[in-house]
C-alpha cells in the first residue's frame, strides 16, 4: 500500500518536457509510481486536480550555516517549497575551526539565542546540524574564508606555500566528512586576500574528488571581466567543475557586460572548461556592510575594526576608499540603498540611507559607519540591500540551457529564535517570485522551463542522487501549488510574510506543508554522498 497518492495533478516531472495530468503515488520515502491508476490504494489520497505537481524545489545557494543549528524548520523555505538547500557558500561555512569560540567568528547570521552543541570538525557539524529536525535537506559546501581563518587566523595574508598546502589538505578532509563541495568569497575578506595560484590547489582537490567549485567573483562592476575571467582560468587550470554564483554584474558595468560575460564562458565551454552559472530573480543586491571597508579595516577581527570605525582619521579613510565593494557607495546612491538586517538599530529596518542619514543629522556615509560602530559584536550581522542589478541581464541568463535559478538567502521563520533576523529582502519569496514575475507574469520562460531551472538543472549541478525530478524510484520531495495564484508577499517594510500558492510540501516522503498549512514534521537530512560527475 502507497502511503499518498497526489491525485489528478499537472505533473511537471522537472526536466522541461510538457506538462501532463496524472497521479503521483509514495511510499518509504520515494516516488513509486506516475500515471494514472485507479485502484491503487494507499493510507491518503489527496486530490491535486488543478494544481501543478513539480519536484520540491532546490535551492543550491544560501547562507543557512548558521540559521539552520538555531531553527532547523526552515519555516521561509518550505513555505515557498523549498525541500533542498546548500549552504556553505560565498567562501563563508561554519566549519572546520580550531576553537568552540571560533564558531561566532565564522558562522554567516549567528545569534547568541540559539542554543546549539560545538562542534570542530566539518563532520562534527554536520552531526550536530542534522541532529535536530530539518525541515529541508541539506547540502553543505566547505568556504575557503573559513578554511584560511582555520589555517591562518586574520592574519593579513593569504598564506606561503606550505600554508596553501595545508589548507587544500583541510580541504580534502572535509571532503572525506561529507563537504559537498568547496567555494569562495573573493569580494569578502579573507577570500580578497588570495590570488589564482593560491586557490588552485584546493580546487584541485574538488576536481580530484568530483565536486562542485562555486565561487563569488573578484568584482562584477567596473572590472567584471578580470573577476570572471579569473575564475574560468582557475577552472582550466584545476579542472575543477565550475559554478559562477549570482552571475549578473552589478551597479557600474558597463551595459554589454553580461552579452560578454556569457561570450567568455560560452568560449570557455568550447574548449572543454565545465562551467554553469545562476542567478537571484530579482533586481535587489544584499551583502553584510562590514564588506563594504577596504581589506585593511577588516583585518584583526570585531574589536579591531570597531576601534577603526570610532577614529576619525581612520574613518576618513575609509571613506575616502575608491573601489568600495559597491560603487553605488563611492558614487553616493544612498537613496537607492536600505538597512536590511540589525540588531541594535533594528528600528531602522526598511529605510533608506537618504533617510537615516536626515534623521540623524549626518552623511549618510557617517550613519552607515556610525550603525556598524553601534552594532558592536553584532557588527556582522548588519546588512543592506541596494538596487545594484539589471532585469534585462536577469532575462538574458534565464535564457541560457545551463542557468539555476538561487536565493542567496537564509533560511529563518517570523517566530521563534529568529524571528527579528533577515537575510535577504526577498528570502521569505524568492521562489514564489520567480515563478509569479518571470514566468507567469512576464513569460521569460514557460513554467516547465521555469521549474527545471529550480529542480533538476540545481540536483543534477551537484551531484544528488536521485532527486530533482519526478520519477520513479526517486526520493519523494515534491512541491504541489496553484499557478495561477503563487506570489510572493514580501515588501521593503513587511518583508517577514510567506508566499501564497503552495498547497502541499512532501520531504522524504513526510508532508510538511498540507493544505497551506505546515505540519509538526521536519524530514529533511544532511545529504553526504553524491553522484560522480
Amino acid at each position: 500500500m502507497h502511503d499518498y497518492i497526489l491525485k489528478g495533478g499537472e505533473i511537471f516531472d522537472g526536466s522541461g518536457a510538457d506538462s501532463f495530468v496524472g497521479d503521483v503515488a509514495v511510499a518509504d520515502g520515494r516516488i513509486c509510481e506516475i500515471g494514472s491508476f485507479e485502484n491503487s490504494q494507499a493510507k491518503q489520497i489527496i486530490d491535486v486536480a488543478g494544481l501543478a505537481v513539480s519536484p520540491g524545489f532546490v535551492d543550491m545557494h544560501t547562507h543557512s550555516d548558521f540559521t539552520l543549528i538555531a531553527d532547523g524548520r526552515a519555516e521561509s523555505q518550505v513555505h515557498q517549497g523549498v525541500t533542498t538547500e546548500v549552504i556553505g557558500q560565498c567562501g563563508m561555512s561554519c566549519a572546520p575551526v580550531c576553537s568552540h569560540d571560533a564558531i561566532r567568528k565564522v558562522a554567516p547570521w549567528y545569534t547568541e539565542k540559539a542554543k546549539h552543541s560545538s562542534w570542530l570538525s566539518f563532520g562534527d557539524y554536520l552531526d550536530v546540524l542534522d541532529s535536530d529536525g530539518l525541515g529541508v535537506n541539506v547540502v553543505a559546501f566547505v568556504g575557503h574564508g573559513t578554511i584560511h581563518r582555520a589555517i591562518l587566523g586574520d592574519q593579513m595574508s593569504a598564506g606561503d606555500p606550505d600554508d596553501v598546502a595545508e589548507m587544500a589538505r583541510l580541504v580534502d578532509r572535509c571532503m572525506d566528512e561529507g563537504a559537498g563541495g568547496f567555494s569562495s568569497g573573493l569580494e569578502y575578506f579573507p577570500g580578497s586576500l588570495a590570488a589564482p595560484d593560491q586557490l588552485l590547489p584546493m580546487c584541485e582537490v574538488t576536481a580530484k574528488r568530483g565536486r562542485l567549485y562555486a565561487t563569488h567573483v573578484r568584482n562584477r562592476d567596473t572590472y567584471y571581466d578580470l573577476g570572471f575571467s579569473e575564475a574560468l582560468a582557475t577552472a582550466r587550470q584545476s579542472g575543477a567543475r565550475l559554478q559562477i554564483s549570482h552571475i549578473q554584474p552589478k551597479f557600474g558595468a558597463p551595459e554589454h557586460a553580461m552579452s560578454h560575460t556569457l561570450e567568455m564562458i560560452d568560449f570557455a565551454h568550447r574548449h572543454d572548461v565545465d562551467v554553469a552559472f545562476d542567478v537571484v530573480p530579482h533586481d535587489w543586491a544584499f551583502t553584510f556592510m562590514v564588506a563594504m571597508l577596504p581589506k585593511w579595516a577588516q583585518a584583526g577581527g570585531i574589536d579591531a575594526i570597531l576601534k577603526r570605525l570610532a577614529n576619525p582619521e581612520d574613518r576618513e579613510k575609509i571613506k575616502a576608499n575608491p573601489q568600495p565593494m559597491w560603487l553605488m557607495v563611492k558614487e553616493r546612491k544612498w537613496k537607492d540603498i536600505q538597512l536590511l538586517n540589525a540588531t541594535v538599530n533594528k528600528n531602522l529596518v526598511g529605510a533608506d540611507f537618504d533617510e537615516i542619514g536626515w534623521m540623524r543629522g549626518v552623511d549618510p556615509y557617517d550613519a552607515a559607519l556610525d550603525i556598524m560602530l553601534e552594532e558592536g559584536d553584532q557588527l556582522h550581522g548588519a546588512m543592506w540591500a541596494s538596487k545594484s542589478f539589471r532585469n534585462s541581464d536577469i532575462d538574458l541568463c534565464l535564457s541560457q540551457p545551463n542557468c539555476a535559478v538561487i536565493s542567496d538567502t537564509v533560511a529563518i521563520a517570523n517566530d521563534g529564535v529568529l524571528k527579528d533576523l533577515m537575510g535577504t529582502l526577498t528570502g521569505y519569496g524568492w521562489a514564489a517570485r520567480f515563478l509569479q514575475y518571470y514566468v507567469r507574469d512576464r513569460k521569460v520562460l514557460s513554467l516547465s522551463e521555469g521549474i527545471k531551472k529550480i529542480t533538476s538543472i540545481p540536483a543534477e549541478r551537484i551531484g544528488l542522487k536521485d532527486r530533482g525530478r519526478l520519477e520513479p524510484g526517486f526520493h519523494a520531495d515534491v512541491c504541489v501549488f496553484d499557478k495561477a495564484n503563487i506570489a510572493s508577499n514580501v515588501t521593503s517594510r513587511d518583508p517577514r510574510r510567506y508566499a501564497s500558492g503552495i498547497a502541499h510540501v512532501i520531504v522524504n516522503g513526510k508532508l510538511l506543508m498540507f493544505n497551506g498549512k505546515r505540519t509538526e514534521n521536519n524530514a529533511g537530512r544532511v545529504i553526504r554522498e553524491f553522484r560522480s560527475a
